[in-house]
């Protein structure tokens, strides 16, 4: 446990679980940083503090994890937030994109109506690995005619090298393994 004047160490609240979700994965599990609450708001904190004065307009929050800190994110920085949701889980008309998953695809979708020509728009999940879904968030905003101001994480995994999907913006993780 971190003293008052200690900074809390994040990586120390990330768990390692081995051979999930299959043999030979090493799971890096963000729940205990959650269940932490001073963890959790030294994460949001430290996030918010990097996009401070960055003139976001609308946080996006991908599917479903990144709803955990895109939502507190969009709070702190006094803007929207918008769910890129899997397909069929909204309500209004859509925009959707569909990228590729390691076996087969998948597709994303946001609302029509939910980011503005020009708009600044973070992009925020929990974990970058590969890039695939965080690659599907930005050209749903830039179908929309958003402006990706940047794309924030909790954790990067950088052996697997998704930032390099990525150039060109402003990534940004707590925690790079």
């Amino acid at each position: 446990m971190s003293s008052p004047s200690e900074p809390i160490r994040l990586e120390d609240r990330i768990r390692d679980i081995q051979d999930f979700p299959q043999k030979g994965v090493l799971f890096k599990d963000i729940t205990p940083l959650l269940q932490d609450a001073a963890a959790f708001r030294a994460a949001m904190d430290r996030m918010a503090a990097h996009y401070a004065g960055a003139g976001i307009e609308v946080v996006v929050g991908v599917e479903s994890r990144g709803f955990i800190f895109g939502a507190p994110l969009a709070y702190l920085l006094n803007c929207g937030f918008v769910p890129v949701r899997k397909f069929g889980k909204l309500p209004s008309e859509t925009v959707s994109v569909e990228y590729a998953l390691e076996y087969g695809t998948n597709i994303v979708e946001v609302h029509k109506d939910a980011i503005k020509p020009g708009q600044r728009v973070l992009i925020v999940d929990d974990l970058l690995a590969t890039g695939g879904t965080v690659s599907a968030a930005m050209e749903l905003v830039e179908k929309l005619g958003g402006h990706i101001a940047g794309i924030a994480f909790l954790v990067e995994l950088s052996f697997l090298k998704g930032r390099e999907h990525l150039k060109g913006h402003d990534v940004f993780a707590l925690i790079k393994y």
